[in-house]
């Protein structure tokens, strides 16, 4: 007979030991070291964009965007007209986002003007860091003890990456959405595999507030549909609408004039036709084609890619890729959205990741490697550039103007080819697919 408290039993003198002759060992704690290593190779590459953005940039132009952010915070708290309040001079811009994003902007709003910049900036740097090491995390795990170290480097090369710079310069948002998408998918496929939960939210239930705070994300709610994730589905609606029905509580003015009038107005976002618009929208807009024949064409094109990217998408589930599965979605909101800035190409560092796997194919390698290379390039500036100076025939300009544009449908090639092609599922392989493990 076993006595409770006896010796093996859970907290008594012994167990630790007992559990150790039996095989069970307890979690090993990260070093100390490679964290701090890791951390330091991050904020050294870091230091130079941080400077160029936040210390040497011009004051009009500085944080642009969280000041929007700000500046709806403060609305809610002033009893303002969130949306109908402008940012000062020369920019004037106007909030854009569902008011659920205002409610989050509150603690900036309540911070002074120059230390919101400096926070929401390392912020923006941590998150990195975190949608490194799950984007990368095969290639990281061969680093063993060191993989913080790995981390940091990779996270450090990421930095220079022009969409992470121009999130940086403007002080934007889409990290949270990519990091709240990817911990939502890829720490809840693990729980999934193991037969059980092993995360503290119901899955789904993440994508469901990328949703609220933007609705870009809402491209994972047809991918749920699309591959009969009813349960995420569900999680996500629900809290996307449990958050939105509660901010209509709080802020019913606000909520009423974002769903009625300013989701409406897509000219709120800014010039859609400029060189940063990166989505088929923008390529179109940028030909100046008869206005019935953009509408035409753009909702022919979106589909196809919508189509396409959800296929592929489907297929990376089932293979049991998480981080591909989230990689093609985001590229479906890049292509579709009817306006995809730069900024939000910093999905772009989840292709990378996937294409990349391990890091033991050759090819691969050379395709991460050439995709992190033309990522680097701000392609809308230099076409910009091109189409000013004359010195190239017009068509060609409107093309490098374009380039992310075509480094977003090849990605999905990419991840067609080698995620989900021969051998692009073999580090995974083993496991069984996700749809077998419900």
């Amino acid at each position: 007979m076993v006595v409770d408290g006896g010796a093996g039993a859970p907290g008594a003198p012994g167990a630790s030991g007992a559990r150790g002759r039996a095989g069970a060992r307890p979690p090993a704690r990260p070093a100390v070291l490679p964290v701090l290593l890791g951390v330091l190779a991050l904020l050294a590459a870091a230091a130079p964009v941080v400077h160029r953005y936040l210390v040497a940039y011009p004051d009009d132009q500085w944080q642009v965007d969280l000041e929007v952010y700000r500046e709806a915070g403060r609305s809610l708290l002033l009893g303002r007209p969130v949306y109908e309040v402008l940012t000062e001079s020369p920019q004037l811009l106007p909030f854009t986002y569902p008011t659920f994003s205002a409610v989050l902007a509150v603690p900036l709003a309540l911070l002074p003007w120059g230390a919101a910049g400096w926070v929401w900036t390392g912020v923006q740097l941590s998150l990195l860091w975190l949608v490194v090491g799950l984007a990368f995390r095969p290639l990281l795990a061969r680093a063993g003890r060191w993989a913080p170290l790995a981390q940091g480097v990779v996270a450090a090369a990421c930095v220079w990456v022009s969409p992470v710079g121009e999130n940086v310069r403007f002080g934007q948002v889409n990290l949270v959405l990519v990091s709240l998408c990817l911990v939502d998918l890829v720490r809840g496929a693990d729980g999934v595999r193991a037969g059980r939960y092993r995360v503290r939210w119901p899955r789904g239930a993440l994508v469901g507030l990328a949703v609220a705070i933007k609705l870009t994300p809402g491209v994972f709610l047809v991918h749920f549909a699309v591959t009969r994730q009813w349960r995420e589905l569900r999680n996500a609606v629900l809290a996307a609408a449990g958050v939105t029905v509660a901010t209509f509580l709080l802020a019913p003015e606000a909520s009423l004039e974002f769903w009625t009038a300013a989701l409406l107005d897509p000219e709120r976002l800014g010039p859609n036709a400029g060189s940063s618009n990166q989505s088929i929208r923008g390529f179109l807009l940028r030909l100046y084609l008869p206005e019935a024949v953009t509408t035409l064409v753009w909702a022919l094109a979106a589909a196809a890619a919508a189509v396409l990217g959800f296929a592929v998408a489907r297929r990376l589930h089932r293979r049991g890729s998480p981080v591909g599965e989230v990689a093609a979605c985001g590229v479906v909101a890049l292509l579709v959205s009817p306006v995809s800035w730069l900024h939000h190409f910093v999905w772009g560092l989840v292709v990378l990741g996937a294409v990349l796997g391990a890091g033991r194919e050759r090819r691969r390698v050379v395709v991460a490697l050439v995709g992190f290379a033309l990522l680097s390039v701000a392609w809308p500036w230099w076409g910009a550039n091109l189409l000013a100076g004359g010195g190239v025939p017009v068509p060609l300009a409107r093309a490098v103007q374009s380039g992310d544009l075509w480094w977003a449908c090849l990605s999905l090639v990419a991840l067609a080819r080698l995620v989900d092609g021969p051998g692009g599922g073999r580090e995974g392989r083993a496991e069984l697919p996700l749809d077998h493990r419900k």
